[in-house]
């Protein structure tokens, strides 16, 4: 299918600024030079911030991860979940079409979305508020036929069903997502034979469709503030409590023993975090800081962007941190690269890349 930008553009496009330390979070997960990595997720969220992804928006994307428009633009209009023109403000309807679903009354459905939205699809209501399309299998066969609506499932759908979950979204109200028909899951029609714990009344619905409903409105586009939060690589960044609910503290690891000496993980990172380490104790890989210096020699800093995984923003931050020169690097012991590692963003890179053995042959170019 060919697909083309929409002839109405808007003038500019932003991110808005939760949505902004969203994406740059994003790109912090890639390696230095590594952020067209990034692309994917980032033109997600400037398509759930605008509803579609408009010709502002990918060139604003291209220009954050330095990436020429063209790459940008042939990713939005490969991937078919990103939508290229504008679509309902309320919901977009996305109506499996696929093998199952079609035996089990998906072109009734489809004539549904005909009928209350717009004879074609894409095509937005008279009110603007809604559009649909049919997609390909969306992986609920066992619950056909189903539609996505924002972020949820609606499955187990009739007809009438359909038309009656239209009317709540435009009256302004969320259905509750997951199976129309009564079905907890995806368990037999006829009822659960295992799996039943359910029925104590713990939970209410489903897992998914439990969130769904602790969330309170999940047709509403991500904007950034919306729980679970989504970047626990960030410093502080984990997992939200939801509203009215305290997070768990997190539970100790399984008692099983660290080494043949039998203590146990817990018992071994008590005692690494409470105990100094020595530097005759080359076996210990707690945290050792490096011996460093205030500023380069007089003949100058080592051009350390040399060592492979070492950029422009990292040989900044080790120059920060007090290297300049190369046989600084080649001297690290295993508790030293402990403590640069944790002082860096991308952890690991420095055992995996052996920046050791790489300073050292380059400081002996050097003599």
């Amino acid at each position: 299918m060919l697909r083309r930008l929409y002839h109405d553009q808007p003038e500019t496009f932003a991110f808005t600024p939760d949505n902004l330390k969203w994406a740059e979070a994003q790109i912090k997960k890639f390696p230095e030079g590594r952020q067209a990595s990034a692309i994917i997720p980032i033109l997600w969220r400037a398509q759930e911030q605008e509803g579609w992804l408009t010709r502002p928006a990918i060139e604003y994307v291209a220009q954050m991860l330095d990436l020429a428009y063209i790459r940008a633009l042939e990713v939005a209009s490969f991937y078919f979940m990103f939508q290229l023109q504008p679509v309902g403000s309320v919901a977009h309807i996305q109506v499996c079409g696929t093998l199952t679903c079609m035996i089990c009354g998906a072109e009734d459905l489809i004539g549904v979305c005909r009928d209350k939205i717009a004879d074609k699809p894409f095509a937005l209501s008279a009110d603007g508020k809604f559009s649909w399309e049919e997609v390909e299998c969306l992986g609920s066969c066992t619950n056909a036929p189903m539609a996505q609506i924002g972020k949820d499932y609606y499955e187990d759908l009739t007809a009438e069903r359909l038309g009656e979950i239209i009317d709540e979204l435009a009256a302004g109200r969320v259905p509750v997502p997951g199976p129309q028909n009564g079905r907890f899951a995806a368990e037999p029609r006829k009822g659960l034979t295992s799996l039943r714990g359910y029925e104590s009344g713990k939970t209410e619905y489903n897992a998914s469709a439990q969130l769904a409903v602790d969330i309170g409105d999940t047709v509403k586009r991500i904007d950034g503030t919306e729980v679970p939060l989504l970047t626990p690589w960030i410093a502080g960044g984990g997992k939200k409590a939801v509203a009215g609910k305290k997070a768990k503290e997190p539970k100790p690891a399984a008692k099983v023993p660290a080494d043949s000496t039998g203590v146990t993980k817990q018992e071994a990172q008590a005692t690494s975090e409470a105990k100094p380490v020595s530097k005759s104790d080359p076996g210990d890989t707690a945290e050792q800081q490096p011996e460093t210096i205030a500023q380069p020699r007089s003949g100058g800093a080592d051009d350390l962007k040399k060592i492979s995984g070492v950029g422009p923003k990292l040989e900044a931050v080790l120059n920060e941190l007090g290297f300049w020169h190369f046989d600084q690097i080649a001297k690290w012991t295993e508790a030293e690269v402990a403590w640069v590692d944790s002082r860096l963003k991308f952890k690991g890179r420095i055992t995996r890349d052996n920046w050791m053995a790489q300073a050292a042959a380059l400081a002996k170019t050097k003599d």
